[in-house]
């Protein structure tokens, strides 16, 4: 009953607070107290009894009411964190303060005049914290730095979000402004060797905070994309600047919680369904507010190196220097990670969480499954951006899995880039490439053909699939994937007979006349494979038979292409055979392993964010040629041999299309300046296959190291046959092993390596992907459910 009571009780104050039509001052306190002195409202309360007309409502009609809300509100949180909430009362307080902030966020949010608000001074509030009347104003600290220390210094408030190290009384409780809170860090880890006890009190209150410091940093979604990476989010900047004290511990305390964490638990089957787990929420909450924060780098010498490398954002002489902003704290700390144990901490704990849903067991269901993969690998992404020092391979099996579960799946669109985007990162460093030589050994259930092989081999069966088995929303990609594969070729030591023949199917669908000639870039993917195959014959002939095999069988393919022709009649007739698509794979993919499951579509009615495109290949990549003793040195782009493939942009096919507009998907070149989404179908209209185009690309095909090989090892291969009467494949086999191309072969090209390379584009990218998640994640409760959300579209599928 009494809690009916506290819903009618709340539910009259707001009804009051949008009616009345007379601002109501500030000192007014047994007004303002109605809104959080009373005992606990759930969250999900507060959702219901403040609705979304009625904030929209007063912020028009009683502007003054809305501002003295939100100030009384950061005031008691203030007072509060000052008073280290010593009784059970406060702390209520800071809860009710906190939910109905997070309610009435979004609402200053979504009004370009209201924006401001928070950044204006707040009369009484100074720069060291403490309210008084008589601060000058110069000196007065805008009320949302004052709500990112409050939240900053209550996420470290003894017996309420931390142990307390003392017996708790009031009399003794401890200075907030003398308390070291690195001695308070949330979990064991990077920088803290204690494990606190587990307190779910604690937990739930952290989770409303991190909650309310997620909704701050929100104001993002209300503005709409720009590739000016010069604003920074005056949110995060602030909070993850000196400013903030408590920067340290919290940046590790966040870490810590999320690289800790173990869904699985002492591994009870069903203890998910028994039992309530505090911590989850608070480790999705940690995930997310780690990659907001981690995307800005205002005023770091990284930033500074991007903007340089950017066109887009080079300022004119008038403009003078950019002011650099505050210097990221939560970047630094990540990037200044070094110690082993440290490293593999982290890497341990992220690997432990993207296998998560990997783990078999007889029972079904009867491990906790985690939802919250897309963030992890958002954090991923950072880690390695950031961190260069690490060994990652552990990571490949569950980015491949994940990457082959969502291929059929267009709400998981954004999912597939990550992880494609995260490969093409980590293919840059060289080993990385020697690495995938370690036998695969994992039987993980996956939905391709059974195989015995390397992690290489792995990639490459995984990539084949969502080329020919993937919807279309992923041919943008196909550069990416062909890419990653060219990048990590020169140090793959022995494909197996599985990975050569997919390589070779991929070059026989792409180099059919029909699929050549129906888009402009379509042709740079045959130049991506005759590259990994030239790589691979130059240097690593020797353990490479199978690939060597594949080829010879195939050798009518490369013939053909030596062989197209490029007059107008023999164009008109391939494009008359012009088929839906790229051919399936023969029957041998339908043996999948055991326990595997297919990789289906959406469901219908599923909710999705839409997507920024990004750049082509040749925007995000930049070229590294590889010296002799092993190290890279990046090619000027004027000096780089310009190839086709070398000057593909595919964008990414922007999301906002429906399904039938992108029945014949295409690529085509965005304007980094214009962020207009091009519809496929008409971009394609404007083009078509012609004899001169199809000369200017065909003249440069690097065949030449792969027709010598034919030339020599065909009549080997014919004669043995013959004279010994071989129809047994293991015969020529080892054959192959033991021939030799030495002498015969075109002086060896250097290996070029073309490495990722962040530009405003890419960061677009990123920003309007991670809020989308972000958005789509935290739907309990709705916190930005039917606001004017700008920087994407929640669309169904």
């Amino acid at each position: 009953m009494g809690n009916a009571d506290t819903k009618l009780h709340f539910r009259k104050a707001v009804i009051q607070l949008t009616t009345k039509t007379q601002p109501v001052e500030a000192t007014d306190d047994v007004f303002w107290d109605q809104f959080w002195v009373d005992s606990s409202i759930a969250v999900q309360d507060i959702f219901a009894l403040v609705p979304a007309a009625e904030i929209r409502a007063v912020r028009e009609e009683s502007p003054s009411n809305l501002a003295t809300l939100c100030y009384k509100a950061v005031e008691r949180l203030v007072q509060c964190a000052d008073s280290g909430c010593p009784s059970e009362k406060e702390r209520q307080i800071v809860v009710n303060c906190t939910r109905l902030l997070t309610r009435i966020l979004p609402y200053i949010f979504e009004d370009a005049d209201w924006r401001g608000f928070f950044w204006s001074t707040i009369p009484g509030a100074s720069r060291s914290g403490c309210l008084d009347e008589d601060v000058d104003e110069n000196e007065a600290r805008p009320l949302a730095e004052s709500l990112l220390l409050a939240i900053a210094d209550l996420l470290f408030c003894p017996d309420f979000t931390i142990q307390s190290h003392k017996k708790s009384s009031p009399d003794t409780a401890e200075d907030m402004r003398s308390m070291d809170s690195c001695e308070y860090i949330w979990e064991a880890g990077v920088g803290f060797a204690q494990s606190p006890p587990p307190n779910y009190i604690h937990d739930l209150n952290r989770t409303e905070l991190l909650k309310l410091l997620l909704t701050c940093f929100s104001e993002a979604m209300y503005l709409p994309p720009s590739t000016d990476s010069r604003v920074p989010n005056p949110w995060v900047s602030f909070f993850c600047s000196s400013e903030n004290r408590h920067a340290l511990p919290l940046f590790t305390s966040l870490l810590n919680v999320v690289c800790a964490y173990d869904p699985v638990g002492y591994g009870i089957p069903y203890n998910h369904l028994l039992f309530s787990d505090y911590r989850e929420q608070l480790v999705e909450l940690a995930v997310q507010i780690l990659i907001v924060t981690l995307e800005h780098e205002a005023g770091t010498a990284a930033s500074a190196a991007l903007r340089a490398l950017d066109a887009t954002t080079s300022l004119s002489a008038e403009e003078g220097p950019e002011e650099a902003g505050p210097e990221n704290l939560f970047v630094n700390y990540l990037s200044r990670i070094h110690r082993e144990e440290d490293l593999s901490f982290i890497l341990k704990g992220l690997a432990q969480l993207l296998n998560n849903p990997l783990i078999q067991t007889y029972l079904p269901r009867s491990t906790k499954k985690i939802q919250f993969h897309q963030e992890l690998f958002i954090l991923f992404w950072k880690f390695c951006d950031f961190n260069k020092s690490s060994d990652v391979l552990e990571m490949l099996v569950p980015i491949l899995f994940y990457l082959n579960d969502a291929r059929a799946d267009q709400s998981r669109v954004g999912l597939m880039h990550i992880g494609v985007f995260i490969l093409l990162l980590l293919s840059g460093e060289r080993n990385f490439g020697v690495r995938l030589n370690k036998p695969y050994t994992l039987r993980v259930p996956m939905d391709m053909p059974v195989f015995t092989g390397t992690h290489a081999d792995l990639l490459i069966v995984i990539f084949h699939k969502i080329i020919t088995c993937g919807h279309q929303r992923l041919h943008p990609l196909f550069d990416c994937l062909l890419t990653i594969i060219v990048n990590i070729s020169p140090y793959l030591k022995s494909l197996s007979m599985v990975a050569a023949n997919k390589l070779l199917h991929l070059l026989e669908a792409f180099s059919t006349p029909w699929f050549l000639l129906s888009a402009p870039q379509n042709h740079h993917l045959v130049f991506f494979l005759l590259e990994v195959f030239n790589n691979i014959i130059q240097y690593q002939f020797d353990g490479n038979s199978n690939l060597v095999y594949a080829i010879i069988r195939k050798r009518n393919v490369f013939h053909q292409l030596a062989n197209l022709p490029t007059d107008r009649t023999s164009i008109q007739k391939a494009l008359q055979k012009k088929k839906s698509g790229i051919s399936r794979i023969n029957s041998t993919d339908n043996v999948s392993m055991e326990g595997a499951r297919p990789a289906v579509p959406a469901e219908p009615g599923t909710l999705k964010a839409t997507l920024e495109a990004t750049p082509g290949i040749d925007k995000i990549t930049e070229k590294s040629q590889v010296s002799e003793d092993g190290t890279m040195v990046a090619v000027p782009r004027s000096q780089s041999p310009q190839t086709p493939a070398d000057s593909s942009a595919i964008a990414a096919a922007s999301d906002t299309e429906s399904n039938s507009e992108r029945d014949h998907e295409a690529y085509f070149t965005p304007s980094e300046t214009s962020r207009s989404r091009l519809s496929s179908v008409s971009s394609t209209a404007a083009w078509s296959a012609n004899p001169d185009w199809m000369l200017s690309w065909k003249a440069k095909l690097p065949l030449q190291t792969i027709m010598r090989l034919l030339q020599v090892l065909v009549p080997q291969v014919e004669k043995i046959c013959i004279d010994k009467g071989l129809t047994d494949e293991s015969e020529i086999l080892k054959f192959l092993q033991h021939g030799t191309l030495v002498g015969l072969l075109p002086v060896p090209h250097p290996i070029l390596i073309r490495k990722y390379q962040a530009n405003a584009g890419t960061a677009m990218w990123f920003r309007t992907y991670m809020w989308g998640v972000i958005y789509l994640r935290n739907v309990d409760p709705p916190i930005w459910y039917d606001t004017d959300i700008r920087l994407f579209e929640i669309q169904r599928i």
